[in-house]
């Protein structure tokens, strides 16, 4: 991984370990995640979604049928957006849908730790409710492949950096 310091008033590079941190505590409603996508005519699209990080990977759903969903099979690169205690995150990756039988249900049973109530359907999840943004059932799970991440610490230290994983 490379780290470079983006602030302009003197404050150390931020550590990942702070960012990543933050992201493994952020289950549950108050964290909202907004994924940036682009339309297939070249327009951005960005839409709220609810989204767990598990073993250093970022995951999330939605229904096929919905814009961000759609454009994520023509264009899989994508950023992914947060707000979180004491920093700001941008990722910036690719995102791919995943339908096999054992990430789904060790997925699943995160969700429902964080109090949605996902189940495994075949190669998706339904509940009895979701996000409006999210569609209608059944949804996909899609795992984000984090190539690189920047953050500006709200809270002290202060800092910004960025952060490539390539």
């Amino acid at each position: 991984m490379d780290t470079k310091n983006l602030d302009i008033y003197g404050s150390a590079p931020i550590p990942w370990s702070r960012a990543r941190d933050a992201l493994a505590a952020s289950r549950g409603p108050a964290v909202t995640f907004f994924l940036g996508t682009v339309r297939p005519d070249a327009t951005p699209h960005a839409a709220g979604l609810g989204a767990v990080w598990v073993d250093d990977t970022l995951w999330f759903v939605t229904g096929p049928r919905t814009r961000k969903a759609r454009n994520l099979e023509t264009t899989p690169e994508c950023t992914v957006s947060c707000r979180l205690p004491g920093i700001d995150v941008v990722l910036e990756g690719r995102a791919e849908r995943v339908a096999d039988a054992p990430t789904l249900e060790r997925i699943a049973a995160v969700y429902r730790e964080a109090g949605w109530p996902a189940q495994v359907d075949g190669d998706a999840f339904t509940a009895p409710y979701s996000a409006p943004s999210a569609g209608r059932p059944p949804w996909h799970l899609y795992r984000f492949e984090l190539r690189t991440a920047f953050g500006v610490a709200t809270e002290e230290p202060y800092g910004a950096s960025r952060w490539r994983f390539e």
